[in-house]
């Protein structure tokens, strides 16, 4: 069975992670998507609702498994016996910065780093910019999917409640 791995924040998943997703579910058997932790950032949604966020927006996929994972991703990959990561690339700065990890992560265990390049559609897009424009009361329900939208909203809704 062909295995990947498409490994992220997802803070929270845009359509642009989504059209990575949907083309390697295509290409693998099973898709793998890590939502890495990083203890030291904290997020908007928890590792529980990004998760389940992710599941609900790729499952028609019928192919992708959604787990979190804290530490190196090439031992997620290794425990899992996943030969492959598959990394978006928006621009030329993401390459530089992802090409080094991929040449450090297949130093350590030999797992190979494939790079798809972003629709152009999507090619400015990151969920920090969408948090910015949409904390700021800009509309972005075309950068997301519907339920991911909707969640956003409510989220900047009871923040702001929240900061009174």
């Amino acid at each position: 069975m062909r295995r990947a791995v498409c490994p992220g924040s997802f803070d929270p998943i845009t359509n642009g992670h989504l059209d990575i997703i949907e083309r390697a579910s295509k290409l693998y058997d099973v898709v793998h998507v890590a939502v890495l932790i990083n203890p030291n950032k904290q997020g908007m949604f928890s590792i529980a609702e990004r998760i389940a966020l992710i599941e609900e927006t790729t499952a028609p996929y019928g192919n992708v498994v959604v787990e979190s994972h804290q530490g190196l991703l090439v031992d997620y990959c290794r425990d899992r016996g996943i030969p492959a990561i598959i990394k978006g690339l928006r621009a030329v700065s993401d390459f530089d910065y992802e090409l080094q990890m991929a040449q450090m992560n297949h130093g350590l265990t030999g797992v190979e780093t494939l790079f798809v390049p972003t629709s152009p559609t999507y090619s400015f897009l990151s969920s920090s910019l969408v948090k910015e424009v949409a904390s700021y009361g800009g509309d972005v329900s075309h950068l997301l999917p519907g339920t991911v939208h909707r969640r956003l909203t409510e989220r900047i809704a009871e923040r702001n409640a929240a900061q009174g």
